[in-house]
This record gives C-alpha cells, structure tokens and sequence, in this order.
C-alpha cells in the first residue's frame, strides 16, 4: 500500500504520532529535498529525528533542490539517464507514490500557496509518431495505466500550444502535473520539519560512513543513519559511480507582455529525441517565470556557465524554434540563470541499506539525478520501511531482491518503539 496523505504523513506541524524520549532516533545527513522529506515521513511514524547538513535552503547559493526544475515526471525523466532496469522498477512506484501526495498537497489552496505546489498542464512533444517507438508506446501505455489525471493525446496540443510547425513535432500527449516552486516548497518542507520536531545541525560529515558509523551513532546518540547526501555519497557511501550532470535553465518574464503567457510545461525528452542535445524544457515555475531548459553535460563538476557560454546560447535558441515569441523575452533581473548538478550514479537510483558491513544501520538513499522531486515520497517511504528493518535486525539485501517484494508488500504503517 503506498504512503498516503493524512493516513500516513499530515502537512501540519505537528507529527502523527508523538515520540517519547525511548523513541528511536535517526540520524539523517543531508538538508535537500531527499533529506528533508526523509524526515518528515519518520517523524510522522513516531521516531525522533536529526538532521545534519552543510546548508540549508537559501537565497544566496541555492542548494541543488532549489535549483531543480522540478517538474514531475515518470521515469525515464527527461534528461534521458535513467536506464538502470532496477532503478527504473523501482522508480515508477516511487514517483507515482510522489504523484498523488503532490497532487493532495496542490488541491487545497491553501496548503498550495504555502509549499509552492500546484498541478499543471504538461505535454510533451514527440518528433514521429509515438507508435513507431517501442520504448515509447510502454511508457505511454504505463502512463495511462498508472493514475495520473488529464491524460489526453492528440496531435492538436501542438496547435493548441503554438508550438511552430516547422520544428518537427508531429505527436503528442498531456497529462496534469505536479509542478513546484522549488525555493517556497524547500522553505516550506524545512520549516514543517522543524515544526514537528527535527533537530537541524549545521556540519559537513566527512569520510566513508562504514569507518565512522559507530562514533557517529555515539556523537549523536542515534540508532540509525540515513544518508541522504547526493553527490557527496561518492565519499559518504564509498560509492566511485557518483558522479555530476551539470545542468542549467534560463529565468524569464511570463506575464504576457513580451509573447503569450505559458501556462503548461512543455517538453521534448532526451529519450523522445534520441539526443540528450535535443531537449526541449519549458516550465512555468510560478504566475510570472518560465524557466528555459535544458542541457545534459556528465562528468562536469564545474559552476562556470554563464547565459553567454556557447551551450546556453544553443539552448535557448533551439527553445526560441520551438516556441515562436520566445525570442522576446526578459530575463528574470533578480535571478537570470541557474545551474546546478544533478547526483547521479552508474546504477542510477539507491535506496538500500549498507550492504559492506554486517549488522550496520546505514540506510542509504542517494543517486537520484534530476528526479528528487519526482521520486521524493517514494523513496521515503522506502527509506522508513529500511529504518524498521534495521532496527528490527532483519539482514540488509540489494536492491535486486526486493524490487518486486516490496511493491506487493507496500507500506505498512506500524507503530514506533516507545
């Protein structure tokens, strides 16, 4: 049974259930939407929580979660890396797990003007037939089945959006999206956190956790450690396959004035493509900014891009083809361009427990590239059911193991050690 709104975790702020002081206590690292969400699903079961991070949400150098394009997507998402025939398994349950809180959270008005989440209009744009792609037709196939809301395909989106004909889409299918304003809901999800009773520490944790996970379960009294550090698992978790996708969007003005208002997210996905150098990445991230995207650059650890460098200009411009008026737009004064990168691993997503050291309580949840958003609740639930594992001394086992296992066993919402 998946994790659901006000059975399983309450948007307010105080947790489900209260813990006591015997209450287990989890020890998460990492402040991002990974860590974060982490923490409000085992607060809600009950556990006691700290958080440790070397940042938190803020406007001066935002964290890779701010500047996430953040629009939901099923797996494969569009920056076409997920491949991983386990990650992907698993992912499809996580982000539909994401779908319906999101979509919960955005249907009370109030709840969505606090946490920057609303749904949305999303179409995505297809270069031939979707028929004459396999890999597409399952995806799409899935998407039908899996209960979303506002599927519709037809090749009259394209008309619809204004989407210039020259440009060779030819197919296309739209479903209603959770679509996040990335700084309001990082701000929101700490602040909730808070509210029902983390604790947040300011400290960067170096070294490989097997080294250390004793004296750090001692330092902070903890019974087990969730990481939940993205790229910094490559040293946190020993992990050589971490690696950056460093990516970048364009800010600008979507009031109406300079071309007509976008008010649906439109993209063209690198597996659509069949070229991370094709994407097409055009979000509405609130009433008056569309973000412009998007680019694919592995391996790339470097903040170095400007709205000049030769890759942006190429980006916008193909964006400027697809969508007729985009040339005139402003950028954002405030905050023009953003770039970030994404966390990902050569076996894409992981949610497992430390499988090198016998009897360890380390949860690991890292890995998760441009899809945190999209994939953030399932993963955390995931993340609770690990936690129980552990403390219960059940065995750690790979991914590999419980791929099909724990969708049928689902979430049992049991209650916490006291």
């Amino acid at each position: 049974m998946p994790l659901t709104l006000w059975r399983d975790i309450s948007p307010i702020g105080q947790p489900l259930r209260r813990p006591s002081s015997k209450s287990p206590h989890v020890l998460i690292i990492g402040g991002g939407v990974t860590g974060l969400i982490s923490a409000w699903v085992l607060l809600d079961r009950g556990y006691r929580v700290t958080i440790v991070s070397s940042a938190w949400v803020n406007d001066e150098q935002r964290l890779t979660s701010q500047i996430a394009g953040a629009l939901w997507e099923f797996p494969p998402a569009v920056c076409g890396q997920h491949t991983d025939k386990i990650s992907l398994a698993h992912s499809k349950h996580w982000s539909m797990t994401a779908y319906h809180i999101w979509d919960g959270i955005a249907s009370i008005p109030t709840l969505s003007e606090a946490s920057g989440v609303r749904m949305m209009p999303s179409d995505f744009f297809f270069p031939e037939p979707v028929e004459s792609d396999k890999a597409q037709v399952n995806k799409m196939t899935e998407i039908m089945a899996s209960g979303v809301r506002g599927f519709y395909r037809g090749a009259d989106i394209i008309d619809e959006r204004g989407i210039d004909p020259s440009y060779g889409a030819v197919d296309a299918y739209e479903l209603l999206a959770p679509v996040i304003d990335t700084d309001k809901a990082m701000q929101w999800l700490m602040e909730l956190v808070e509210n029902k009773g983390a604790s947040l520490v300011t400290e960067t944790i170096h070294d490989d956790l097997v080294e250390i996970e004793d004296s750090l379960r001692a330092r902070f009294e903890a019974d087990v450690i969730v990481n939940c550090t993205g790229l910094q698992a490559q040293e946190l978790a020993g992990d050589e396959s971490v690696y950056p996708i460093r990516g970048g969007l364009i800010r600008v003005i979507n009031d109406g004035s300079d071309f007509p208002k976008v008010d649906a997210a439109l993209t063209i996905t690198a597996d659509a493509a069949h070229s991370a150098n094709e994407i097409i990445f055009l979000v509405p991230r609130n009433d008056n900014i569309l973000l412009i995207g998007g680019i694919t650059e592995p391996h790339e650890w470097n903040l170095d891009l400007t709205l000049d460098s030769p890759i942006i200009r190429r980006m916008r411009e193909r964006c400027e083809k697809f969508l007729p008026g985009l040339e005139n737009a402003r950028v954002d004064p405030d905050y023009p361009f953003a770039q970030g990168l994404r966390p990902f691993r050569g076996q894409n997503v992981r949610v497992e427990r430390e499988l090198r050291r016998t009897g360890s309580r380390i949860v690991h949840s890292y890995g998760h590239g441009g899809a945190g958003w999209s994939l953030s609740f399932g993963c955390a639930q995931d993340v609770a059911m690990l936690v129980d594992e552990a403390l219960d001394g059940i065995p750690a086992r790979p991914m590999s193991e419980t791929v099909f296992e724990r969708k049928a066993a689902g979430f049992q919402r049991t209650q916490v050690r006291h």
